[in-house]
């Protein structure tokens, strides 16, 4: 039977626990990364069903951001799924999916032989349109891409695609299409560091000192990070550092950071290896980005 739950929330909760259910029997389901789901500029879903299909219900619906309905879109990293979810202004909800058969991302062309997302097999195309807490438990179908285009880091930026599917192998169908038109994808956040040639050894604390700039593309608050090494007479001194800059694109931001050495040997006078990280959020597509720098550093004695 059709699975029936009273909200969005239980309705993926639900496809969850199959999928669950399905990797314990062995079913393929591995996708890549997905970006955070990115609310849709301008865009329409819409689907209509024969009597008989039982998510429609025989009833036809249409939403569109015109109209205040919201729609979300998002994207493997590999773009070979999308998903797309509406949350109606009447209080409807429903997701669809799309996603071509594994390994290979999503382009203009005809889908033939889908069943239900995630459960498709790796040479199969996946489909699911589900929500008002109905949703098959098989499917067969197709869809066909007319339009796509994807940014970076899984950003859909077109989608025009229509879609037919059929439950639990049934022949009444289902059919819509979805349109989705967005901005142009904002630029990455795109990190550089450096780390100066010079520091200071303390001989108050025996802390070392090291400094350096980050360059953005964009502005960021970048957290550098890293080890300050050395070996001298013999014995091995480290320590780590770490400090937090704001970082504003055409100006390099100079950071400054102490390490504390966690033996009882002070820094010294001399050659040290610095090995730093500076990393920062990228809020645009929810993801993390940073570079390291590992350079010899020179110490010099300071009475600070």
């Amino acid at each position: 039977m059709p699975f029936l739950s009273t909200g969005g929330t239980l309705a993926r909760a639900a496809a969850g626990f199959g999928l669950a259910l399905a990797l314990a029997a062995g079913a393929t389901a591995v996708t890549a990364p997905a970006a955070s789901a990115q609310p849709v500029g301008s865009g329409t879903l819409s689907f209509s069903g024969d009597a008989g299909d039982y998510i429609s219900g025989g009833q036809s619906y249409s939403y569109a951001t015109d109209t205040q309905d919201r729609l979300n879109v998002s994207a493997d990293s590999d773009h070979q799924h999308i998903g797309i979810s509406v949350d109606g202004a009447n209080g409807d909800w429903w997701y669809l999916d799309l996603a071509a058969p594994s390994g290979q991302a999503l382009t203009v062309g005809e889908y033939t032989g889908a069943t239900r997302y995630p459960f498709n097999s790796h040479v199969e195309p996946g489909l699911d349109l589900s929500g008002n807490g109905r949703g098959c438990n098989m499917l067969t179908g197709s869809f066909t891409i007319s339009a796509v285009e994807f940014g970076p880091n899984g950003y859909v930026q077109t989608l025009d695609a229509t879609y037919e599917q059929h439950c639990e192998g049934g022949t009444a169908a289902l059919r819509g299409e979805v349109h989705i038109a967005n901005p142009a994808p904002p630029a990455e956040l795109d990190l550089g560091l450096d780390v100066a040639l010079n520091g200071t050894a303390s001989t108050l604390d025996g802390e070392a000192t090291v400094h350096g700039s980050v360059t953005c593309t964009k502005p960021a608050q970048v957290a550098v990070s890293g080890t300050v090494t050395q070996v001298a007479k013999r014995v091995l001194i480290r320590g780590s550092f770490g400090t937090e800059v704001s970082c504003t694109p055409g100006e390099p931001a100079t950071w400054t950071a102490k390490a504390q050495p966690t033996g009882t040997t002070p820094f010294q006078h001399g050659d040290v290896e610095v090995s730093a990280q500076a990393g920062a959020y990228d809020t645009d597509y929810g993801v993390h980005t940073s570079t390291t720098e590992t350079v010899a550093v020179e110490l010099k004695k300071t009475n600070s």
